[in-house]
Parts: structure tokens; sequence; C-alpha cells
């Protein structure tokens, strides 16, 4: 099994760095990772889902709301994907093979299911990254008439400008920057994922292990927050390996110490005292 994560992240690595990274294929190497028993086997299977889920989709060229309004009335309807608040509680709301079977999740792992049946059958369609909710666009996303946005977590619902707007001021309090709804990398959907899996993990201290492999796929996109060295570094102590962690949390503390000597300084006590932890 730890030979089956090692292969699984391997490959996850090399798909973020090819030149244009599948997403469905991502999102199902996370999977793997999570559930090593799944296999090649279960990476198939979804792969085939997908696939089949497409063909259901009515031949013909279709306008964005043509898209958007088939999407809806296929998965949201027939097929019956959408999420609850529930869903926020579940690690596999997260896990693109759970997602399948379960019909169920969290708002961009819904999204990655309508973007990848649309993509399939050949529709226009990118993630939208609204701060606090991810939906999904078709068509041209800088059209003059505005993006056709829905909304998977509701089944497929469409979204107008207002919609979107309440949306966001909904989840943060702030107002809809328009630059949100610009399409949203297949990359920082990758990240936006494990972020949302670290999150959950964060609140369940026993399931450290969760959180610890999160961060580790995310170390390996090509682009990445330095911070998470850090939170590696402090899971690692937390769970006992405090030669590797206070290691780590020292060569943070190098990268912090050009801009932050306090903090840098701090991060080193933080070392001193996981290795004191061995005596």
């Amino acid at each position: 099994m730890h030979d089956d994560r090692a292969e699984h992240r391997n490959r996850f690595a090399e798909e973020a760095r090819s030149e244009h990274p599948d997403l469905s294929l991502l999102a199902l190497l996370i999977g793997a990772v999570a559930d090593p028993a799944m296999g090649e086997t279960g990476i198939d299977a979804a792969q085939i889902e997908l696939d089949r889920l497409a063909g259901q989709l009515p031949y013909g060229a279709k306008s964005p709301h043509g898209w958007a309004a088939a999407l809806a009335e296929l998965l949201g309807g027939r097929e019956g994907f959408h999420g609850t608040a529930g869903d926020y509680e579940r690690l596999e709301s997260s896990l693109l093979h759970e997602v399948l079977r379960r019909r169920r999740g969290l708002p961009i792992l819904l999204s990655v299911v309508w973007s990848e049946v649309a993509r399939r059958a050949g529709a226009p369609v990118y993630g939208v990254a609204l701060p606090g909710h991810f939906v999904v666009g078709f068509g041209e996303s800088d059209a003059l008439a505005g993006p056709v946005l829905a909304d998977p977590f509701a089944g497929g619902r469409p979204l107008t400008g207002t919609d979107a707007e309440l949306l966001v001021t909904g989840a943060t309090g702030a107002p809809l920057d328009p630059a949100s709804l610009a399409p949203a990398s297949t990359l920082d959907g990758v990240l936006r994922i494990l972020n949302n899996i670290r999150a959950w993990a964060a609140a369940r201290p026993e399931r450290s292990e969760v959180g610890l492999w999160a961060v580790e796929l995310a170390l390996l996109l090509p682009s990445h927050p330095a911070r998470l060295r850090h939170e590696r570094a402090e899971l690692l102590v937390r769970r006992g390996d405090f030669l590797t962690g206070a290691a780590e949390l020292e060569a943070y503390a190098e990268l912090v110490a050009a801009v932050d000597p306090p903090a840098a300084e701090s991060i080193r006590g933080r070392a001193r005292a996981a290795r004191a932890r061995l005596n």
C-alpha cells in the first residue's frame, strides 16, 4: 500500500508538471492517495463513468445557455448530482471517485464533474473560482453579455450576475470582484481541492495523516505557497517525527529570515523545542 501511494504521488507530480494537466486525472490521483485500495482499476472506472455521462448528453451544437441547461437536466436532474451543508463534514466530498459514486460533493468537486462531462461532449466550459463557492461557466468568458454561469452544488442552477454577487457576499462579506469570473486554471482548481482537504483535516486533529498527505501533494504542484513547507513541518512534529519536522522548520526559517527575522527566530525556537522532545 505504501508503494502504491508513492506511485500515485509520482504520477500526480508528473501530471501536474505536464504541458496540459488533466483535471480529472489529478483529482482521481488525490483520491488514490487518500484510498490506495482504489488503484488503477478505480481510476479507470471513474474515467469510464465520466465518459458514460458525457455520452448521455443530447448530440448537436448548443449555445452556452443550451449547454448549461443540458448539463443541469442530465447531472442535476436525471443523475442527481448536488450538494448539501452536511457534505462539508465528509472527506469523501473532496474525492472525485466518491463524488461519482455518491452523487454528492463540495462545490468544486461537483464543478469538476460538470466540467469534465461537458468537456468530453465538446462544450466550451471552464471552472470559475468564486471566493467561497466554485461554479462553472459556459461560452466565452469575456462575452459582452457576460458569462453563462451554473452552480453544480445546486444541481446546475443557472446564476445571474446578481446571484453570483449574492453567493460571494454571503460567503465572504465582500462584493464580487469581476476578476473572480475569469476561468480558473487546472492547477488552481487542484490546489483548491487540496486546501479543502487540509481544512477538513485541520478541524480533526486525530486525522493529521490526511492533512499531511494533502499538504505533501500541494507541495508537488509547480507553484504553491511557501507557507505549506511550514505547515508540513508542524504536522510532522505533531505526528511525532521530531527530527524531520525540526529540520524542515529550520529550513523554512532560513527562507523567512530575509524578510522577517523575528518570525524566523520564533520558528527556530519551535525547531529547538521539537528536538528537545527526543530527550
